[in-house]
């Protein structure tokens, strides 16, 4: 299996050289880090020989007050009411979805397989969907612990389509650091990939190299639709700074000839030219303009950033410190799931 995966990353450098030039020294040798001489959290995750948790120096962070949105879901068309409150150190982030006040925390655990177009969480078969561009905004600021509750609907608003509108309301009541029933605040952790890690299928990759900082490379390609083409995406760090500026307004897209089929299939009830930007295949952007010339690649970042934040536990940073580069995968179904195998190849279970 490691001969399989070393001989994957290197055709993948050869494949996009350009994306690769300036961190070839990271390839080489496993990222050093320094110890961790605490005390260590308990995560679901841990191989040091190609990825462990380490301190990042910062302490985990909540919202400094209530957060109150509400508007329709994507899919189901049904308008949702979310309430956003502090939580605690350490219990990270989780939606209180139903009657019965069912906790589902925002982890892989509870990720559920084989959906369609949208990230969905499941536990004692109650649902919410869509909750992709909530976590992406509350990864991307920096809100480590999160209580959300569902006050009405089984899907996470969709509002304008970004994270643009989590992001405005987020900023507005502000941060504060998270502390324990005790008083106790608790420093962050951050997932650190130490060895080349990459899944492969049907055309569509994703790949994680050392880095000593977060950067993304994504591209998609949609031939079908040339206003859309191949695009590609690439950014340098990932704190709130960047996140703001250059993916948070990027609004999900789709291909106006796909869209009756997917509402025959029950799918995109709530989708509307004012929560998506739609391309036809022959007349290119149906309702310009774009927020940037590569929207629906960052789009796809932003996504990518929600996904990933599913790795997360007890408060930790869900976005791993790599270099993640993403080709053609969609999401949860080839994005997540395969960063969740990536994840268990180096426990064995994929040998």
């Amino acid at each position: 299996m490691g001969s399989k995966l070393v001989a994957r990353a290197v055709l993948c450098r050869l494949l996009f050289p350009r994306f690769f030039s300036s961190a070839n020294s990271h390839f080489e040798k496993p990222l050093s880090v320094p110890p961790d001489r605490g005390r260590r959290q308990k995560t679901p995750y841990g191989n040091p020989s190609r990825w462990s948790w380490q301190k990042t120096g910062k302490l985990q962070m909540t919202l400094a007050n209530e957060i109150v949105m509400s508007g329709r879901g994507l899919h189901s068309g049904v308008k949702s009411v979310l309430n956003l409150l502090p939580a605690n150190a350490g219990e990270g982030r989780y939606f209180i979805v139903g009657a019965d006040c069912t906790k589902i925390p925002a982890s892989l655990s509870f990720l559920e397989d084989g959906t369609r177009l949208c990230t969905t969480l499941i536990k004692n078969n109650v649902r919410l969907g869509t909750v992709e561009h909530l976590l992406s905004a509350l990864e991307g600021l920096g809100v480590d612990n999160c209580r959300i509750k569902i006050e009405q609907g089984n899907e996470v608003p969709l509002l304008d389509g970004s994270a643009k509108e989590w992001v405005e309301a987020v900023r507005e009541v502000g941060l504060s650091v998270a502390a324990n029933d005790s008083g106790i605040t608790m420093e962050r952790l951050a997932l650190v990939v130490h060895a080349p890690m990459n899944f492969f299928k049907d055309g569509s990759f994703v790949v994680a190299f050392p880095s000593p900082k977060i950067r993304i490379t994504y591209g998609i390609d949609f031939p079908q639709a040339p206003a859309i083409g191949c695009q590609w995406f690439s950014c340098f760090g990932m704190d709130e700074h960047v996140y703001m500026k250059e993916i948070a307004a990027s609004r999900t897209f789709c291909i106006y000839e796909e869209v009756e089929q997917l509402r025959m299939n029950g799918l995109i009830a709530g989708g509307s030219v004012e929560n998506a930007i739609v391309c036809s295949t022959s007349e290119g952007w149906l309702n310009p303009p774009l927020r940037f010339h590569d929207e629906p690649c960052r789009h796809k970042v932003l996504d990518l950033v929600g996904d990933l934040s599913l790795l997360a536990s007890n408060g930790n940073q869900g976005f791993p410190v790599a270099h993640i580069i993403v080709f053609k995968a969609h999401i949860t179904d080839s994005c997540l799931m395969k960063a969740d195998k990536m994840l268990t190849l180096s426990q064995g279970k994929y040998d």
